[in-house]
Order: structure tokens, then C-alpha cells, then sequence
């Protein structure tokens, strides 16, 4: 059942922001999506759309194919161009099989975002599971493998201080800004891009008092949704450097791997703001702002490294809590695994045991004045027929089938101990007999 666990998607590990732009979906959209997985025979799945990250986790009794699948559904999302295909399948991940599930873990856990231990991803896992549950695309495996990832990410939270690396790097910009600026209530704040580190720090500006918020990205139809979630306004991204003029604050999150905040840009907006101070916070991997841009006066730029500096975040706690946070993770993997390994078995043991019970029946309709020897003596010798008549068959082949006999025989020294001799007879056969 491992086998049939699937992750294929592009995250910041492998694919540039801008392509993760472009695959985004709004979650209006999501519901389409799910009745599309449905047609290539995806009947337990969900679709995870974030910042970080745009991927499809689930179940699928040919996970390879299903993939390709999938790969063509994410590809139809960037238009029919050619170099638009190919540069995305060189960007694209596969996951399968306990590799799959260890990444629904992490990704839960936020062990796998680009802030490890930043809040939003269980809370988007979760929206994006309730919508595939709307859809009518979940079923008892994906269920299984949520609800432990979810247990173990609580863990994670209440166990480790992971969390508190991302909530200290808010708290610090929080400072910075009031010590540059003073009451925020009188501030007005610019996020450029929406990655979660950036929507991080404005929550928390605004938990601060910050009065106004402009939000601008790439994709327009992304950046209103984000607007008039975070109770902001909208500008267009092609107007974004206009906006410049009235910010106290600018954020930027894009992580598109060039710069998107210019010193030419910077310059002519403190210029009209007759040099009134900016705070710049580059809350993105890899960075947006030029660095030419913390050489002008009056533009004091902060990147996450400045900000944990601020905050004074200690390395090696932050890499305690990381080693701790895997060591809950990597537990709770292994015991997920063992666990279905458990219950996939649990079908043929139940067919072994029917098996034994109609041959015994069968025994005592047919023999039912044999005393207990002669009984159990030819009970056994019906048990081990059609076993030993396999053996001898696959001992009667040429060498092609010595590989199969060797793993049939190891298997029933496994099953039985039969290396064990007369041990297996002792105290801890009985007990194991009587569990059974």
C-alpha cells in the first residue's frame, strides 16, 4: 500500500518563482482541478497550492503513470508553448512510496518550506485537504497519511521551538520599523510578491498598528485575492514602482531569482518622498532587492539574516530545535509505514487462517471418528500438500527458478522459525500461538 503514495509537483526547491506563479491557483479554481484528477483515475488526491509550492498528494495504484498524468495537467496550466514544457519538466519533482509520505510529513511539519518552522503551511495542507474532501477526493489511505502528518507536525510545534526562528524574524522587523518610524499607526506599508515570510511580516506589522497596505505580484489576480485578504488595497505589478512614493514599509517576497527592487527605483521614490525614510524588508530566497539599494541614504534594508540577528536567534538552538524536529518526524514516518505494512498484511493472514479453518472442518465432516493423532496427522499432511507440491515444482525447473525457491524458502523459515529448532516450541511460541 506504500507503493501507491504519490507527491509530483514544483516547489522552491526545483522550480523558479516565476513558474510557480504561473501554475498558482486560486482556490475557486481548485474544484476543477480535483474533477480532472478524477478523469485519469485519481480517486484519492488533493491539490496544494502555495507560495512555497504547487503539487499534488495522494493515492494512485500506478503512481508512475499517474505522474505523467499529472505532469501534463501542470503543464496545460502554462499554455501550449513548447520551451514553456520543457523548461517545466526539467523543474518538476516525483515522489513515490515512503518517499512521498516523509514529504507530506515534512511539508506539514514546515521542515520543507523556505522559512523552516513558518506557521502558514499546516493551515493551507489542511484548507487544501478540506476542499479535496468537498470534492469527494479523499479516501481511507490519503486520510491516514494527513491525520498522521498532522499529529506529528502538533508534535513538532508543542516538542521543538522551530516556530520560534519565523516569529522572532517578525518581531524583530516589528522593531526595526518602530524604532525607524515610531507609532505604524501613522505608516503605510508596500508587499511586493507573496511569498509566506513576507504575508508573515505584514500580519504582524499590522498586529502592530501598521494603517494602510498596498499588495502587488506578479500575477494580478493572485495579488487581489491577497489584498482583500490581508485587508489591503491593489496595485497592478506593472505599477508597483509607482507606489513606491506614499511607502514607509516596502516588503518584498517574490524570490522570482532577480531582483525586483531596483536602487534607480528606490532613489526617485525618496526623492518624492523628499527623503523621508524607507524600512525595506527582503523577506525573500533568493533575494529581491538590489544591493546597491542599502547604499542610499535614507533606505536602511534588512534581509531575514539581519532581522534573526535582531532578533538575536542563536544558530546552534535553531539547529537543536531542527534536529529535533526531524528526529519527530523520522519516528512518526517509520511508524507510519510499519503501520500500513501491518494492515496490508492483515488480509492474507485472515485468508490463511479461513483456509486452515475449512480444511480442518472439511476434515472432521469427512473423518470424524479419527482419535486426535490420526486427526491433527492428517490435518497437517493437507496444510503442507499444495505448499510442498510448489517447492518440488519450482526444485523440478532449470536454473531461472532457483532465485524464487530460495525466497519461498527463506519466507517459511521466517514465517515458521524453523531455524529455531526446538525453541519455537518454548514459553514465547505459546504466547505469540495465543496472541494469534
Amino acid at each position: 500500500m506504500i507503493a501507491s503514495y504519490l507527491v509530483i509537483g514544483a516547489s522552491h526547491r526545483t522550480c523558479s518563482g516565476s513558474l510557480r506563479d504561473r501554475l498558482a491557483t486560486d482556490e475557486a479554481e481548485v474544484p476543477g482541478i480535483l474533477d480532472r484528477l478524477k478523469t485519469i483515475g485519481f480517486e484519492q488526491g488533493l491539490w496544494l497550492s502555495t507560495c512555497d509550492r504547487v503539487e499534488v498528494q495522494g493515492v494512485h495504484p500506478r503512481p508512475l503513470e499517474a505522474a505523467l498524468a499529472i505532469a501534463d495537467l501542470l503543464t496545460a496550466r502554462l499554455g501550449v508553448d513548447a520551451a514553456d514544457a520543457g523548461s517545466l519538466a526539467g523543474q518538476l519533482f516525483t515522489l513515490t512510496g515512503e518517499a512521498a509520505v516523509r514529504h507530506v510529513f515534512e511539508v506539514a511539519a514546515s521542515l520543507d518550506s523556505q522559512i523552516v518552522g513558518e506557521p502558514h503551511i499546516l493551515g493551507q495542507l489542511k484548507g487544501a485537504h478540506r476542499l479535496a474532501v468537498a470534492a469527494g477526493t479523499t479516501g481511507p489511505e490519503l486520510e491516514a497519511l494527513l491525520q498522521s502528518a498532522y499529529a506529528a507536525a502538533k508534535r513538532v510545534r508543542s516538542e521543538t521551538t522551530i516556530a520560534e526562528g519565523a516569529t522572532s524574524i517578525v518581531a524583530a522587523a516589528v522593531q526595526v520599523a518602530r524604532d525607524l518610524h515610531g507609532n505604524l499607526k501613522r505608516c503605510s506599508a508596500l508587499l511586493l510578491g507573496l511569498g509566506d515570510m513576507g504575508t508573515l511580516v505584514l500580519d504582524g506589522l499590522k498586529e502592530a498598528g501598521l494603517a494602510r497596505l498596498t499588495v502587488a505580484a506578479p500575477v494580478d489576480r493572485r495579488a487581489e485575492a491577497a489584498a482583500r485578504r490581508l485587508g489591503g488595497h491593489f496595485t497592478p505589478w506593472a505599477d508597483s514602482a509607482a507606489a513606491l512614493e506614499s511607502a514607509d514599509i516596502v516588503v518584498t517576497a517574490a524570490g522570482q531569482g532577480r531582483y525586483i527592487l531596483s536602487a534607480a527605483a528606490v532613489e526617485a521614490a525618496l526623492k518624492r518622498r523628499r527623503y523621508r525614510p524607507v524600512f525595506v524588508v527582503d523577506a525573500a530566497i533568493p533575494a529581491d532587492v538590489e544591493p546597491a539599494v542599502g547604499g542610499l541614504d535614507d533606505a536602511y534594508v534588512y534581509d531575514l539574516a539581519d532581522l534573526e540577528r535582531v532578533a538575536l536567534e542563536g544558530r546552534v538552538g535553531r539547529q537543536g530545535a531542527l534536529q529535533a524536529a526531524r528526529a519527530i518526524v523520522d519516528g512518526a514516518v517509520s511508524a507510519f509505514v510499519r503501520d500500513r505494512a501491518e494492515r496490508a498484511a492483515v488480509p492474507a493472514v485472515a485468508a490463511l487462517r479461513a483456509h486452515f479453518e475449512t480444511e480442518r472442518r472439511r476434515l472432521l465432516a469427512e473423518h470424524g471418528d479419527l482419535d486426535a493423532a490420526a486427526a491433527t496427522r492428517l490435518l497437517v499432511n493437507r496444510l503442507l500438500h499444495r505448499p510442498s507440491e510448489m517447492l518440488r515444482a519450482l526444485a523440478a525447473t532449470d536454473g531461472e527458478a532457483l532465485p524464487e525457491r530460495v525466497a519461498a524458502e527463506r519466507l517459511l523459515f521466517r514465517l515458521f522459525r524453523l531455524d529455531e529448532g526446538a525453541e519455537g516450541d518454548g514459553p514465547d511460541a505459546k504466547a505469540e500461538e495465543e496472541r494469534t
